[in-house]
């Protein structure tokens, strides 16, 4: 009887793990309905792209924000601080504008809001510079600026090693603060002219607290979504910063983009055999509104999406860090 109930409970035990097996697999299955155009666009005169952090859709849903650190040497060095890192691009891949030289240590968040202004985040305070937001209109005019240059803290008016950036549709800022490294771990809330509101969140695993907020998005029902990267999931909050559910369906997020029909568009850069098994590093595309996962599309090789964003006919365009590249997923 008890080598019966032994095989019994070893037959259940390996039925339970076939399953999960199936179910962990099936992670990376959704089709890939996308075809990839290298170097969809390009800099003028020869210059090459620094990692690409940061890429958004201007409010014409044609023209393409991007977002990198200043050429191949970055923007600390003396030669990459005179480049520009902020660029705008039309539809075909023709560069319209750039500006932003000389303003950053290392371009991390990007957004851009309903009136065309683009919001960039600085990531490291160093020499007077960094953990700051800056707002810049259209023509690269820098508006306003939030933070204390060089100076790392978690009180009203400092960050440390903010994330990302996004304004709400009523104007609202929201910043995504901390990068690791003993940073924040929370996201704080600003009026549009940059009063302080409130801040929520702390380390740790649990609901509403973070490890690496790397991204921020919103939907049509103007709930805010987190890609609270080192926990590989993304946290949803409403405006308040009350907790209303997480997902994990989506990988590990590094970058998210919402597109106008509430399509949920995932940079999962750090999936793995390291990290997050078995989801493997990729674009996830789904549902903002149920979390269902309808498409993916795995990138092979060191190649790792850390930022995205969706053009109204449903193309990707896909910022990479390491091998520097901005890449366009066309539909099939």
């Amino acid at each position: 009887m008890l080598a019966r109930s032994v095989l019994l409970i070893g037959t259940v035990a390996s039925l339970a793990m076939a399953s999960w097996l199936a179910s962990a697999e099936e992670v990376n299955l959704p089709p890939n309905p996308y075809s990839v155009m290298e170097n969809w666009a390009k800099l003028p005169n020869g210059q090459i792209w620094g990692e690409v952090i940061g890429v958004e859709m201007d409010p014409d849903g044609e023209s393409v924000w991007v977002f990198d650190r200043c050429g191949p040497t970055g923007c600390m060095d003396p030669i990459g601080s005179k480049i520009n890192p902020i660029h705008k691009f039309d539809r075909d891949g023709k560069l319209i504008t750039s500006f932003g030289a000389g303003v950053f240590n290392w371009p991390h968040g990007f957004f851009v809001d309903g009136e065309g202004n683009v919001w960039a985040t600085d990531g490291i305070g160093v020499n007077g510079k960094g953990n700051t937001v800056f707002k810049f209109s259209p023509d690269g005019k820098l508006s306003m600026m939030l933070g204390r240059p060089g100076v790392a803290g978690s009180g009203q008016d400092t960050f440390n090693r903010p994330s990302d950036v996004l304004v709400g549709p009523n104007g609202d800022i929201f910043v995504a603060d901390g990068h690791g490294d003993k940073s924040n771990a929370r996201i704080v809330k600003f009026t549009w002219d940059g009063k302080f509101i409130k801040a929520w969140g702390r380390e740790g695993s649990a609901p509403g607290e973070f490890d690496v907020p790397h991204g921020l998005a919103m939907d049509s029902r103007e709930r805010l979504f987190v890609a609270d990267r080192s926990h590989n999931r993304i946290q949803i909050f409403d405006q308040d910063g009350r907790f209303l559910e997480q997902w994990k369906q989506f990988g590990r997020p590094s970058g998210l983009y919402i597109d106008r029909h509430d399509t949920l568009y995932v940079a999962d850069s750090q999936s793995g055999e390291k990290y997050n098994v078995p989801f493997r590093h990729g674009i996830r595309i789904g549902s903002a509104s149920d979390g269902h996962v309808t498409a993916f599309i795995a990138v092979s090789g060191p190649a790792m999406p850390e930022s995205l964003a969706a053009d109204d006919h449903g193309n990707i365009f896909g910022g990479f860090v390491e091998t520097r590249t901005l890449k366009k997923y066309v539909k099939n």
